[in-house]
């Protein structure tokens, strides 16, 4: 009954953030910190870490695999190069760097270990990926007054550098749990389950390809997100098993189904819509729920300086990497502003918290202190500065 009752709350809040102008995100998170998890009084949590943290892994299979279900080869390929450098080499720079600002800030407070190294790399990659969703949410009221490449590129750049985060988030976990683990066995573990996450979903995307292509009546109709999501289920648990990434894996079947004939496409990206609509709102109340408001209060003055490296980082990568593009100085600048945080790092920080490693209980309410400072600051900010920049045409007369 709670989680039906916040559930529909939380789809309230969306909508009428929606109708606001707001990040329906950021009212749902508030939501989730307003309510009260110990519920029944009676000692045990209406939403332990461990249920948090598996309905949050689920819910980034869900939001993943809709990610690249809705990625349009065909519309994207004036963009394909430019996303593809700052999914990548970009994740990487972010991380670095910010990896370097938290030593730099433990060395300055005097709290410098190199028994910290995990926790700072993890730091560094949990807030590597952006969120195409919040931002683009921000500015539906352009909708038709932006050069549709620079609306192309944020959406494929937020859409691929989601997997390259996630397994620098699996590394820095994997340091912090590997006293005595051979750099080399470390190394090859990461590499098998990105090599392999990826494998498997295209083996995986190909085959599901397949089997909806009979016109048999399990692909009709309803029916049809029914079995997409069956075999959505079947692969990711069965890449997890196998040793790869499952998030991954997801992703790349996405992918792979989304720019096939096999199947309905309308149909499978409403559905999936639905489903990946639901694990996102899912995954803030989860996060809203565990973590302690007081904590998002403490870590605020940490969160406030990463923020700001943040957004340094960010402007500093773009102009870096699209430096010789052909995008505009002004559209350029409208893209560094375009770093929103939202879903990944939260199933990150949950997963943190969950693991072995001692400071992981640190980052559920760093992760959400940022993603808040993110979607006030530069969600409000959005509109203008796109105005500023001169990225916005002028509305034509009737």
């Amino acid at each position: 009954m709670a989680f039906g009752g916040l559930l529909l709350a939380a789809v309230l809040l969306d909508d009428l953030a929606d109708r606001i102008k707001l990040p329906g995100i950021l009212l749902v998170l508030a939501l989730g910190l307003l309510v009260e998890n110990d519920m029944r009084s009676v000692g045990e949590p209406l939403l332990s870490l461990t249920r948090a943290n598996n309905i949050t892994q689920a819910a980034l299979v869900l939001v993943l695999f809709f990610g690249g279900l809705t990625t349009n080869w065909s519309r994207m390929k004036a963009v394909v190069q430019s996303a593809a450098r700052l999914a990548t080499f970009g994740v990487l720079i972010t991380a670095a760097m910010l990896t370097l600002f938290g030593i730099a800030m433990l060395q300055l407070e005097g709290g410098w270990q190199p028994a910290l190294m995990a926790q700072v790399l993890f730091v560094g990659a949990m807030f590597s990926s952006t969120d195409a969703s919040a931002a683009l949410s921000l500015l539906r009221p352009l909708a038709g007054r932006m050069p549709e490449k620079v609306l192309d590129l944020i959406e494929m750049e937020s859409t691929i550098n989601d997997p390259m985060a996630v397994v620098l988030a699996g590394l820095a976990l994997a340091l912090a749990g590997g006293e005595g683990l051979a750099t080399a066995e470390l190394v090859t573990d990461v590499v098998r389950q990105f090599l392999l996450g990826g494998l498997l979903g295209f083996i995986g995307g190909s085959v599901i390809s397949q089997l909806l292509m009979g016109r048999t009546s399990l692909t009709r109709g309803s029916m049809l997100p029914v079995v997409s999501l069956a075999l959505l289920l079947v692969l990711s648990g069965g890449t997890t098993l196998m040793g790869g990434s499952p998030l991954l894996a997801a992703y790349v079947a996405g992918l792979v189904l989304g720019n096939g004939n096999a199947a309905d496409q309308r149909v499978l990206e409403e559905a999936h819509s639905s489903f990946a609509k639901m694990a996102e709102l899912m995954l803030f109340l989860c996060l809203g729920l565990v973590v302690e408001p007081a904590g998002v209060v403490r870590a605020g003055g940490w969160a406030l300086a990463i923020f700001a490296a943040m957004q340094l980082v960010r402007w500093l990568m773009v102009q870096l990497l699209l430096l010789r593009s052909n995008f505009t100085a002004g559209e350029r600048g409208f893209i560094c502003w375009t770093g929103l945080r939202g879903a990944v790092p939260i199933a990150m920080a949950i997963q943190a918290w969950n693991s072995p490693a001692s400071w992981g209980k640190l980052m559920p309410p760093l992760a959400l202190s940022v993603v808040l400072l993110g979607l006030v600051i530069q969600g409000f900010a959005l509109v203008p500065i796109a105005h500023r920049l001169g990225v916005v045409t002028e509305p034509q007369e009737p």
